[in-house]
């Protein structure tokens, strides 16, 4: 076979000739792995939302389509679920804020009554070993645990602004941003007036 002259020319229809191939490598590769992680992202979301429900991984329940909502700036994704009856078995909301860093993300469930079920960070950038802690801190057996609570009952800001909740040890920020997430999820759920957690943590839209 006869060697491919080095020149400009050949050398731009050669690399031309290797961008299409890999684009069209992508392409295929795009096309066979888009369609399984959409299925895993949508597994995974709803496993999210029956944790924070504390519903079983084994029983039947629907999940409404995701409802959008925005209020003041403020965006929420609201799912609301029921049993194989049709009963209402509360609402999971997502939503993002600034805490000590930008777009600490928390999804929280409420039962029908706005009681708070469960919860679970889905993104943070806290600082490592203080504000990191949110995961944990305010679930059942945590010091600030506000399972349980119903931010129309209960005074759900930290205790140094005279709320309820102990706040993360040296990480009174992220426990503000926390809470204000908690607040603001009830209020966009049940349209409720101000929120309690309104203490200076910054919102953000994600």
């Amino acid at each position: 076979m006869k060697k491919l002259e080095s020149t400009l020319g050949n050398m731009v229809i050669v690399l031309t000739l290797v961008s299409l191939v890999a684009a069209g490598l992508l392409a295929v590769m795009n096309e066979v792995t888009s369609e399984p992680i959409r299925l895993q992202a949508e597994q995974k979301e709803q496993n999210g939302i029956k944790k924070v429900l504390v519903i079983g991984a084994d029983q039947a329940v629907t999940v409404a389509p995701a409802e959008v909502k925005k209020v003041d700036e403020q965006e929420y994704t609201i799912y609301k679920v029921t049993d194989a009856q049709g009963n209402a078995l509360g609402a999971a909301v997502k939503t993002s804020v600034q805490g000590f860093s930008p777009n600490l993300t928390v999804m929280v469930g409420f039962d029908a009554e706005g009681t708070i079920k469960g919860y679970e960070i889905l993104s943070q950038a806290e600082t490592p070993g203080l504000g990191a802690n949110v995961p944990t801190w305010f679930q059942a057996d945590g010091k600030g645990s506000v399972i349980g609570k119903n931010p129309a009952k209960n005074n759900l800001t930290v205790s140094k602004d005279g709320g309820e909740i102990q706040a993360i040890t040296a990480s009174t920020i992220t426990s503000r941003a926390f809470l204000k997430a908690i607040n603001l999820e009830y209020n966009a759920l049940f349209g409720a007036g101000e929120a309690h957690g309104n203490t200076g943590a910054t919102n953000t839209q994600k």
